[in-house]
């Protein structure tokens, strides 16, 4: 399936807009078992590895959602993130559900 942050496909021709599609992840920022921050603190290289992480199984609770309505692919992709107290984050994905056919040329 196509997910893409732009609004068309080129090459391609939107025949059916199936609606939003949102994934979500929620994850603990656990300072010891994630190896988040190092003592005494501060952020770890580890960081950027768990947040793609995260916005990849967003990603992919998006597309399947896509795929439950009958799309083949999602238009106008966008991130969004928020904390949820002082240690845990959400993570979500969202776009326009849409189904696709190749442009007669």
């Amino acid at each position: 399936m196509l997910a893409v942050t732009i609004d068309n496909l080129p090459g391609y021709e939107i025949r059916k807009v199936l609606g939003e599609v949102l994934g979500t992840t929620a994850r603990q920022q656990n300072a010891f078992i994630e190896g988040i921050r190092e003592l005494p603190g501060g952020p770890s290289p580890n960081l950027p590895v768990l947040l793609r992480k995260w916005r990849e199984d967003a990603i992919a609770r998006m597309i399947e959602l896509a795929y439950q309505r009958g799309a083949n692919a999602v238009v106008g992709m966008r991130f969004d993130h928020r904390s949820i107290g002082p240690t845990w984050t959400e993570i979500c994905a969202y776009g326009t559900a849409v189904f696709v056919v190749r442009a007669r040329s």
